[in-house]
């Protein structure tokens, strides 16, 4: 029985030896999801003990919106979400390996979805940033009014009051550090309509909406994460409206909190603009979705840039982050469906990045 307990202790140091081997050759080694439905959590914890555990994944962020029974705001839930039990499962098996875990809760952008609101708007019609704009019974893009998704106004002097609710509150059950806001794809800002935002520079919005949730967080030691497109420049660099900002909010890459990590995403072409990130004194990674050639490329990039950098420069190259764009239940059954040989997927692009760290971190 002693030497039982011995084997098993010297196991578990062996596994945290490797762990900090690996964080020391990339920080992050990171996997985005959305959040699982409530009858998908015990197959999501296993998931996360035999797939990323095994990876030495240590971020997991789970993209919770309102997939979660909020107490302060119950208006908010969705008909059918997680409880506080629910999480505390995600929270205990990410704590056994050393994963930590981020939710996310899209704020300003993403406040709809096609033909229909999302819960915050839906409740709280008031802080739609254009509420002139109709959703159209059958949504179709492009379309007259540029609707992609709806925005919040982040002038309105109500909104924080509740959305820093949810934050706190998704922050605490959570047992968190870090919380990702989104804030990716946001065509809607500064609306020439909107009484308040009218005629305001597009960047100091942003950058403005952006240093709000920083310092909010800092009270309680927390860390914001967001996506970087917004803050590049998709004109001068031909990147487009999608992966970077044709509406002119890309110069708050000079006005935000240097404080907040990054997260670079490129799905279309592996774009080197992790460089650009850590230049502007920015913690950044690099997040690829289903396309395994570009995820190799973009990983070994991460790597190039931490041998090459500078002695100031190589801590802002913190890793790679695996994104998926379907819940977990979709993401699960797709992984394990052992007859699917599909190349560009975001199963085999999980696979393949991982693959890659861990070839490159040996050598």
């Amino acid at each position: 029985m002693k030497n039982g307990k011995i084997r098993l202790v010297l196991i578990g140091l062996l596994c945290l030896t490797i762990q900090a081997y690996a964080q020391q050759k990339l920080p992050v080694r990171g996997f985005c999801i959305g959040a699982p439905q409530v009858d998908e959590v015990a197959d999501f914890v296993r998931f996360i003990e035999e797939e990323l555990a095994s990876r030495q994944v240590n971020v997991l962020v789970l993209r919770v919106d309102y997939n979660y029974q909020y107490e302060r705001h119950p208006e908010l839930r969705d008909e059918v979400a997680l409880s506080k039990e629910d999480v505390k499962q995600m929270v205990e098996v990410c704590q056994k390996f050393n994963i930590r875990l981020i939710p996310q809760i899209n704020l300003l952008g993403h406040q709809s979805w096609h033909s229909r609101l999302g819960k915050l708007l839906e409740v709280y019609p008031e802080f739609d940033e254009t509420p002139h704009v109709q959703l159209p019974e059958k949504y179709e893009w492009p379309n007259e009014d540029g609707l992609y998704c709806k925005s919040y106004c982040p002038l309105h002097p109500d909104v924080h009051g509740v959305v820093f609710d949810l934050v706190d509150e998704i922050c605490e059950v959570f047992e968190t550090d870090a919380f990702h806001a989104g804030m990716d794809e946001v065509f809607y800002i500064g609306d020439e309509k909107c009484q308040r935002c009218s005629g305001r520079d597009k960047a100091e919005l942003f950058a403005g909406e952006v240093n709000k949730i920083q310092t909010h967080l800092a009270q309680e030691g927390r860390q914001l994460w967001i996506w970087g497109d917004r803050l590049l420049d998709g004109k001068t660099t031909g990147m487009g409206m999608w992966e970077a900002s044709m509406n002119n909010t890309h110069r708050a890459i000079d006005l935000i909190s240097k404080g907040v990590m990054i997260c670079d995403w490129h799905y279309e072409r592996p774009d080197k603009t992790a460089v650009y990130f850590a230049m502007k004194g920015l913690n950044v990674v690099t997040c690829p979705w289903r396309k395994p050639a570009n995820a190799v490329l973009q990983t070994r990039d991460m790597f190039d840039y931490r041998a090459s950098a500078t002695v100031e420069m190589k801590p802002r190259f913190q890793g790679m982050m695996q994104t998926v764009w379907s819940g977990a239940g979709a993401f699960m059954k797709e992984f394990y469906n052992k007859e699917n040989n599909a190349t560009n997927t975001a199963p085999q692009c999980f696979r393949t990045m991982f693959e890659e760290i861990e070839s490159l971190s040996s050598n």
